[in-house]
């Protein structure tokens, strides 16, 4: 019986200390990865009835999700981006025209050896989701893209420079593939192998991405990325690519965004192409 009852005292002893070092440590929690992610989306909606000023009916929609996720420990830096958008509208009788298509992926690697210069590797993906069109004076339909058709993959080696945590810029030696399958013609092909059309164009290069994230005021940020790839064959045909966004918050759900999206790509054609988005839309920060 004493045996018993020492048994149980030894138990409840050390049920009690387990208990007073659970309450005594504290929880580990792993910091090494920050997480961020911003979902939006913008509706717009014109009806008419009976109404003698003229006009048409109109249905607009745009989904956007902006994401990153960053792993830092010690000397290393992960950086994973993302971001995705697609949009439509409807103005009358006209069918339904698709107005922003992007599926757009980075991760950058960075070994910090210094305060501002440091070795990366990165690799990114830019492609669509749905099918593209353009129309013609008739309007007719006629279609010039899909989802990874094209699709551009750049693997870059070389060093970053970031002075503060509002502008960073890296260059280094590229080598971006250009994929594409139905338009390949329009796309990846190398004009100098005619009359074979190839489906894969692997370029060698130089690569620069500079990106600016400026607080304007206390609700108002300004976000800028600028990409350069020059490839080696020819330097004088380079692709230039700046995405521009000033970002207002009107309260914890609704923003107002305009963007101004400049592409520069002579293997696609000669002037640059530029869209433009002001939004007013709902907003949520998931992360």
């Amino acid at each position: 019986m004493r045996n018993v009852l020492l048994l149980v005292s030894l138990l409840t002893v050390n049920t009690a200390l387990s208990q007073d070092s659970l309450n005594v440590l504290p929880a580990v929690v792993d910091t090494s990865w920050k997480h961020s992610a911003i979902i939006s989306a913008n509706v717009t909606q014109i009806s008419f009835t009976d109404w003698a000023q003229g006009g048409d009916n109109a249905l607009a929609y745009a989904l956007f999700l902006d994401g990153k996720s960053v792993y830092e420990v010690d000397v290393i830096q992960w950086a994973n981006s993302y971001k995705f958008g697609y949009g439509q509208a409807r103005l009358g009788s006209q069918s339904t025209r698709k107005t922003d298509d992007r599926i757009d992926l980075e991760s950058v690697l960075t070994y910090k050896i210094g305060t501002y210069i440091n070795p990366f590797a990165s690799v990114s993906l830019k492609t669509q989701f749905a099918e593209g069109v353009t129309f013609d004076a008739a309007g007719s339909a006629v279609s010039v893209s899909n989802f990874f058709d094209p699709a551009y993959i750049t693997q870059t080696i070389g060093v970053g420079y970031q002075h503060s945590p509002h502008l960073k810029t890296r260059i280094g030696a590229a080598l971006r593939e250009t994929v594409a399958d139905v338009y390949a013609a329009k796309y990846s092909d190398d004009l100098e192998t005619i009359p074979e059309v190839e489906k894969i164009r692997v370029e060698g290069g130089i690569e620069s991405v500079t990106e600016i994230n400026w607080p304007v005021m206390e609700n108002v940020i300004f976000n800028a990325k600028l990409e350069i790839f020059a490839p080696i064959k020819n330097l004088d045909r380079m692709t230039v690519r700046s995405d521009n966004t000033l970002s207002a918050k009107v309260n914890k759900y609704l923003s107002v965004n305009l963007n101004v999206y400049l592409i520069n790509d002579p293997q696609i054609q000669a002037r640059t192409q530029i869209k433009e988005t002001l939004a007013l839309g709902f907003s949520y920060t998931l992360l």
